[in-house]
């Protein structure tokens, strides 16, 4: 009887280097952006991601380019829409890992309408914020994470508003995994990432990703010093204690402060249509039902 030989194929290991684009990146030399885009890498590398099942969504601004620059699929927005369309694709596709990529003007101030839904639905995507504090694509006017009395073309006089607290907002509108990084430890950040994208959930990266052109203030030099690594005795499912970090200013945690699981809006989508399929209720039964 003649016997067939089966190899077991293992799956490739891809290098950081394999999800480069052909496209290369365009920002300001030395910008903070650099080190989220190799930190990325790096995360797809340790996790062996497969790019034709990833997803990048970006919206406007410098860092929404980052999708241009990575060989999975993306999708390039309108301002402010990063969450809505990263939502509307892990539903219609769940087995799709998605993640969106943006800034904090484009995240934080148009998109803040679809911020805190996206943390309250759970949905499980991965967003993360290049946050430089400042606009830099539109050349430098302030951003809602501007510190107070910046001086920008928008604010010649100083900004007399008060800093929005990304984290904290993620943390109270229940977000399940919230996280800062920071782009000149890239390691630390690629760790970050993977970690992000491997929680079943809605994850916030918050990166603090300088702008060496516009942002005179919170530069490399600022965070010297200034940033910490959490340690290891922090309870990430302590959220009185997440917020406290999230509320120092004069130095800054990072890492991962808040790490919690819940059911999933994809799980609970799953269940609805389950239970429709099986029972065949009416539209307006469903309607009653789930209202």
């Amino acid at each position: 009887m003649e016997q067939t030989l089966m190899l077991e194929t293992q799956p490739v290991q891809r290098q950081p280097k394999d999800y480069k684009s052909d496209l290369e990146p365009i920002w300001c030399p030395g910008c903070g952006d650099y080190g989220v885009l190799n930190a990325l890498f790096k995360a797809m590398s340790q996790l062996n991601m497969d790019p034709d099942k990833t997803v990048l969504v970006s919206g406007i601004g410098c860092s929404s380019r980052l999708p241009g620059f990575v060989v999975t699929y993306g999708f390039h927005g309108v301002h402010g829409r990063v969450l809505p369309v990263a939502t509307g694709i892990k539903l219609a596709n769940p087995e799709l890992t998605v993640i969106g990529v943006g800034g904090d003007g484009d995240g934080y101030s148009i998109g803040m309408e679809h911020f805190p839904h996206a943390c309250r639905r759970n949905i499980d995507i991965t967003y993360i914020v290049m946050n430089n504090q400042i606009y830099g694509l539109t050349k430098g006017q302030t951003s809602p994470t501007s510190s107070p009395m910046f001086v920008t073309k928008t604010t010649p006089f100083g900004n007399v508003e008060g800093t929005l607290n990304p984290l904290q907002i993620a943390i109270v509108s229940g977000a399940t995994f919230v996280a800062r990084g920071y782009s000149s430890m890239p390691n630390q950040l690629a760790r970050i990432i993977a970690e992000a994208i491997k929680h079943p959930g809605f994850a916030l990266v918050d990166v603090f990703s300088p702008c060496v052109t516009f942002n005179k203030v919170q530069t490399f030099d600022y965070y010297k010093g200034r940033v910490y690594e959490i340690p290891e005795t922090h309870d990430p499912t302590d959220k009185f204690a997440a917020l406290q970090l999230a509320e120092q200013e004069d130095r800054f945690p990072i890492g991962i402060l808040y790490r919690v699981e819940r059911p999933t809006l994809d799980e609970q989508v799953a269940v609805i249509k389950q239970r429709a399929h099986t029972e065949n209720p009416s539209v307006e039964q469903l309607f009653r039902r789930y209202q």
